[in-house]
């Protein structure tokens, strides 16, 4: 990928460190944004519900590392979110819910908010890169789905200078998804829907750390150009990704479930709010949820990483590598990434050279 602009790149650098903030900075994806952007030599900011367990979640915290209290839910207006952004150039929102709680509710956490920070944003001259997801545009009825659409589209009527990331479903250690996958996948039985037909491109959260990396270092865009759709290397459906991630020698038996038993499964596990399996997560499996196109090559400037699958399916960890970040126990990982490493342009887009400060 082409290097920015000289000039522009010299008055970055001898501004210093950018500053990001990343929301949800100790989640799955947070703390792998965290960590790409650290190795980039960004100053991180996590934005937290709870600053003081944070740290030890991270995959490698520097000493420098802050972390702010905040809480989506609680802020709905442009100027509650001043404080929080005081003295940032850029800000990652990784926020997410599953399920609703009390307070934190779809619309809050997924629309009202981001649309808020959003605003602001564009007030301070902000960059905001904003994680939704695929197959907001499917005819469903799941108020997860919906919440995720408003959200985006509030976002695009902010104005400012934005980028919208919608990864596949997401393979690493340490998500509750992912986690509960790689489980089933050993299973000797594998039910699914009769209906989940849709297709997924799995990709590791390594890359959409770096991705969302590169997205806030690099020059700023305009227009659909700012829409980034990721994934992996192989389109499958949900069926035929567990298969290939079984560590079993025999195929596991698949084994269809009527549309009405799944559907009110899906119901049942949000009520209880036990696994991952919910009602948005049904309406995603009927339709396709593969990045149409796949950015993730043109923003990394190579393939993205294969899922692991086949030769022994899941990753075993020991011991010893429990402790370690999941990036690190890939052979396919990088070690590091460089400021000149994670500066990027399209070869098919123009964009401006003007952006925030880089690191």
């Amino acid at each position: 990928m082409d290097r920015l602009g000289g000039v522009a790149e010299k008055e970055r650098h001898a501004a210093g460190p950018m500053r990001v903030l990343v929301l949800g900075g100790s989640g799955f994806i947070g703390r792998h944004a965290s960590a790409a952007l650290q190795a980039a030599g960004c100053d991180v900011v996590v934005g937290t519900r709870d600053p003081a367990k944070a740290r030890r979640k991270l995959l490698s915290p520097s000493p420098q590392c802050a972390f702010r209290r905040v809480r989506l839910e609680r802020h709905l207006d442009p100027r509650s979110w001043e404080a929080v952004l005081e003295g940032v150039d850029a800000v990652v929102n990784c926020v997410g819910i599953l399920r609703q709680r009390g307070r934190e509710t779809y619309d809050r956490v997924h629309h009202l908010a981001p649309a808020a920070l959003a605003a602001a944003c564009a007030e301070g001259g902000i960059r905001l890169v904003h994680v939704s997801a695929l197959g907001l545009r499917a005819p469903v009825r799941s108020r997860f789905l919906h919440s995720k659409r408003d959200g985006e589209d509030a976002i695009r009527a902010c104005g400012g200078d934005w980028c919208i990331v919608r990864p596949s479903l997401l393979d690493g250690r340490g998500g509750f998804g992912a986690r509960w996958i790689r489980r089933v996948a050993g299973w000797p039985v594998h039910a699914l829907p009769a209906n989940a037909t849709g297709r997924i491109a799995a990709l590791d959260v390594c890359d959409l750390g770096e991705a969302l990396a590169r997205l806030v270092v690099g020059p700023r865009m305009d227009g659909p150009s700012r829409e980034f759709e990721l994934g992996g290397l192989q389109e499958r459906s949900i069926g035929e990704q567990l298969r290939a991630m079984s560590p079993r020698t025999r195929p596991p038996l698949g084994v269809k479930v009527p549309v009405w038993l799944a559907r009110l499964a899906s119901h049942v596990c949000d009520l209880l709010h036990v696994t991952p399996y919910s009602f948005g997560h049904y309406e995603l499996l009927r339709f396709d949820n593969c990045p149409r196109p796949n950015r993730l090559p043109e923003v990394l400037g190579r393939l993205p990483r294969p899922v692991p699958a086949a030769e022994g399916g899941i990753i075993r960890f020991t011991s010893s590598q429990s402790k370690e970040p999941a990036c690190r126990l890939s052979r396919h990982c990088p070690p590091t990434m460089t400021p000149k490493s994670l500066s990027w342009r399209s070869s098919s887009t123009k964009r401006s050279a003007s952006a925030p400060t880089a690191c």
